[in-house]
């Protein structure tokens, strides 16, 4: 079906630019070829390329038919199908197969910017008519595939981001190389796979590209979270940086730029007095705000938001006061930044506020109107506020006395509406509230405050203009759900939503490692639950302490390896021998307590002073114990390990499927199942020999949790300790068995390097044993590298000659086999390699061989020692190439 679409969606798509071509519409437009003709003719489709570069790329394919184009491309690029692309490390595959992964993202993060931009609607023609029914079903297609690529968004940025970090070039394909690609794909392949096959792409070039779509994708999402605008501006003020735009819509980048420099703030002073920008810039340096009255509202707007910084906060408070005395005397609605500026005004910004007030209407010639405008622009709801403006010299000379009275009275009748002495509780609530603003505006302020006064604040004023439940106000705050019903059941309507909001803002805190604001959320929130709910104190002690360790774990990560203060360490025990009748507590609490004391090696305690009723009672406290048991025993002899084998019985239970969850199993589950089994088993890891070597029960087990679960594991390890050779080789053995055989080799020969200083030293045993080299050696054949395992054959304790002799007799191999030659010491494989190349009239070869051959260190009558000399040098050689070509 999906071929049907696509060759449905061809056939449209050409059939319309035939029908354009032909339709007299465009006269000047010389006939375009048919679509069947390119199938019959190939050099048509890259004469019509090279003629009419730039129409093709603007009114080009459809979404659906480069959508199948560009999935041709990765399967004739080689991507591991059936791998996720942000689970392939860029830098270890071949340059081709790279590129082919790059253009694809770059693409479907294009697709989804260029989908968010509005479409321009046309009639139909007459003879469009007849192709409703097509149009509607490439518009399906479409919306599906955009589906797809939306979801994958999150991975398609890795990806990018990823590219960055690459310093070498990339290779594209070529007509050519994809020529030979369908005549000989096993040809081909060594060819597009070499460092310099295709066409090249400089790897400023691709981050100049990138730097382009990473920079829209994040501008589009800045819709829905603002901070990532800052992600936008970055990547564009890098590619505005780049020493040429290459492939870049500049006039769009340049809207891109000035919007991202708008709306994160910054400012650039550089910027031509010329333009509108640029002058108002240069009255407000020179403090000619008078000036600015007369200025088109638009461009003050903007400049505000252009140079919103630290230094000119006073220049943005007084152009908000110009543009607020602007909309009045238009009769416009004044600004919420106006509102909010007056909430804690200085005195400077009500002298300016009246100086502007006073110049802008000519107390001479102003009508009835303006006067009365000006009236109502200076009503004010909070009291000391109103005094404050009434007492200034400039207001004498604004108002005429019968206007005085007009407004001082609006202003006393206003007042008595604000209720300043709402105190539900003694010790918290003790703040005045400030002016009151409409509800829309106070729900804003609270969505963003972080500081806790100023929430209660907003809160006692939000509840003095409507009874409702405020901690709905935004559906992303969230507390978890043990601690739901019993905040909901406070009584107090202010007091329910104030825990509510304190709670969830901590939690958020947390969750983006703001530690800080954290603390003083949850600090505040514990201070106003103490006073009247023993059961919501423990609960906030509780979560403080969740926060401290989660606190220090995260400066571990980061590298601070000082050991928790004993306080801490004492707070967690107390958390876990903690038996507080109906107090409703979060699971993940308790682990994470468990995994702190792993972490720290607080084992004497999980092993030995833990209560056993605890034990007995708390399965997480179990399995921690049981892993701290199996720490302590690694040391010993085996026989002693038997925690380690209750342990394994408890994880086999944990990673196991209870029987009503179990789905029918049929002889393809079964087989896929023992292959899954079989794949973990081929995973080699540190402490392997204390588990036991099989499972009584297969079937009950979810092997694919354990893969996952294997994976997340091993990274996590390296992201703390990249140079363990031993994890490294059990990364590798993931990439091996899941077909990733380039990725394997990559951390195979990462495994040798970190123990043996780059290869200066020889790589110790244990790290290359004879697995590990079948391994290494079964890698360069799946890719086609023969001479690279008839060299590693030489690596084994006894030689394969088998392989060896197998791989050289192949004539498609990817590497150049004689470039090879110097590292070969067995005597009887250069001989064998003679043979071969006597065999096939390829002099030249053989002769390089027979050179190989005849160096003295080679010699079978040498002493052992010299012998062993000169295979560690060619090894030592061998592996420094490998890693050339795998890093």
């Amino acid at each position: 079906q999906e071929k049907k679409n696509i060759s449905l969606q061809f056939h449209m798509s050409a059939e319309a630019a035939d029908r354009e071509a032909v339709s007299g519409s465009r006269p000047c437009t010389p006939p375009q070829a048919s679509w069947f003709e390119f199938l019959l003719d190939p050099s048509l489709l890259e004469q019509h390329l090279q003629e009419q570069p730039q129409k093709n790329v603007k009114t080009g394919l459809t979404i659906p038919v480069l959508n199948m184009l560009l999935n041709e491309l990765l399967c004739a690029s080689r991507v591991p199908p059936g791998v996720k692309h942000v689970d392939l490390d860029l830098s270890t595959l071949p340059p081709t197969t790279a590129m082919a992964m790059l253009i694809y993202n770059r693409w479907a993060i294009r697709t989804i910017v260029l989908s968010s931009f509005p479409e321009k609607q046309t009639k139909p023609g007459p003879h469009q008519l007849n192709m409703m029914s097509l149009v509607q079903q490439e518009k399906e297609l479409t919306e599906n595939i955009l589906s797809v690529l939306r979801e994958q968004a999150t991975d398609s940025i890795m990806v990018l981001e990823g590219a960055l970090n690459i310093k070498k070039d990339f290779y594209v394909h070529t007509l050519r190389t994809l020529d030979l690609l369908a005549a000989d794909p096993s040809t081909a392949n060594g060819e597009t796979e070499s460092s310099t096959a295709g066409l090249r792409i400089s790897a400023d070039h691709l981050h100049c590209q990138v730097h382009y779509d990473l920079g829209g994708i994040y501008f589009q999402q800045g819709c829905s979270d603002p901070s990532v605008y800052e992600k936008a501006r970055e990547h564009f003020r890098k590619l505005d940086s780049s020493p040429s735009l290459c492939c870049v819509d500049e006039q769009r980048l340049a809207g891109y730029w000035s919007a991202c420099k708008t709306l994160t703030g910054a400012s650039d002073p550089s910027e031509s007095q010329h333009t509108p920008y640029g002058q108002i810039s240069c009255f407000m340096r020179n403090h000619d705000y008078g000036i600015l009255l007369y200025i088109p509202l638009i461009y003050v707007c903007l400049c505000v938001l252009n140079d919103r910084d630290r230094a000119l906060e006073e220049v943005c408070h007084k152009l908000c006061v110009c543009n607020a005395v602007r909309d009045a005397l238009e009769g416009g609605v004044l600004s919420v930044s106006f509102h909010q500026l007056l909430l804690k005004p200085s005195q400077n910004t009500i002298s300016f506020l009246l100086e502007v007030c006073t110049r802008s209407v000519d107390k001479e010639h102003r009508s009835e109107t303006n006067k009365r405008k000006m009236a109502l622009f200076i009503k004010l709801e909070d009291v000391s506020l109103a005094f404050m403006v009434s007492s200034h010299k400039l207001f004498m000379e604004l108002l005429q006395d019968e206007e005085k009275k007009i407004l001082m009275e609006q202003m006393r009748k206003s007042s008595a509406t604000v209720n300043l002495s709402a105190k539900p509780l003694p010790s918290f609530y003790d703040i005045p509230a400030s002016a009151s603003v409409n509800i829309s505006q106070l729900e804003q302020q609270l969505i963003l405050s972080l500081d806790p006064r100023h929430i209660q604040q907003i809160l006692i004023e939000l509840h003095g203009m409507a009874e409702r439940p405020f901690w709905r106000v935004n559906s992303k705050w969230e507390v978890p759900v043990d601690y739901v019903n019993v905040i909901l059941a406070i009584k107090d309507n202010l007091t329910r939503d104030l825990v509510y909001i304190l709670m969830a803002k901590g939690l958020h805190c947390i969750s983006i490692k703001d530690f800080a604001h954290a603390r003083q959320l949850f600090t505040a929130c514990l201070e106003l639950v103490t006073e009247f709910s023993p059961k919501l104190r423990q609960v906030m002690l509780n979560e403080l302490l969740l926060m401290e360790v989660r606190g220090h774990e995260a400066g571990a990560a980061e590298g601070n390896m000082e050991r928790p203060p004993p306080d801490l360490v004492s707070r967690v025990r107390g958390y876990l021998e903690m038996r507080i009748h109906d107090l409703p507590l979060r699971q993940i609490v308790g682990e994470e307590c468990v995994v702190f004391m792993l972490n720290w090696r607080e084992n004497e305690y999980l092993t030995l002073q833990v209560p056993q009723s605890l034990v007995n009672n708390n399965p997480y406290i179990k399995l921690g114990q049981l892993i701290a048991s199996t720490c302590k025993e690694l040391p010993g002899p085996k026989e002693s390990r038997r925690t380690a084998k209750e342990l394994w019985e408890v994880v086999v239970q944990i990673c196991s499927v209870s029987s009503q969850h179990k789905r029918s199993s049929d002889g393809r589950v079964s087989l896929l199942k023992q292959r899954e089994s079989s794949m973990v088993n081929e995973v080699t890891a540190e402490h392997i020999s204390i588990w036991p070597s099989a499972l009584a029960n297969l079937q009950s087990v979810d092997v694919e949790a354990v893969v996952v679960t294997l994976k997340e594991l091993v990274n996590y390890a390296l992201s703390l300790n990249p140079n363990n050779q031993l994890w490294l080789c059990t990364q590798a053995d993931i990439y091996f068995v899941t077909n990733q055989y380039s990725a394997a080799m990559h951390y195979y020969l990462q495994a040798g390097t970190v123990c043996s200083d780059y290869f200066t030293k020889p790589v110790p045993p244990d790290v290359y044993n004879d697995q590990v080299l079948k391994r290494m050696i079964k890698c360069c054949s799946l890719l086609n590298c023969h001479t690279q395992v008839a060299v590693l054959c030489q690596f084994l304790r006894e030689v394969d000659y088998m392989t060896a002799f197998k791989a050289l007799q192949e004539q498609n191999s990817h590497d150049s086999m004689d470039s090879f030659y110097d590292y070969i010491w067995d005597v009887t494989i250069l001989e064998y390699l003679t043979y071969i190349h006597h065999k096939r009239g390829e002099g030249d070869k053989r002769q390089v061989a027979i050179k190989a051959i005849g160096q003295t260190e080679l010699n079978s009558s040498n002493p052992e020692e010299v012998l062993q000399l000169a295979a560690q040098k060619r090894k030592k050689k061998f592996l420094q190439a490998l890693a050339k070509l795998y890093f």
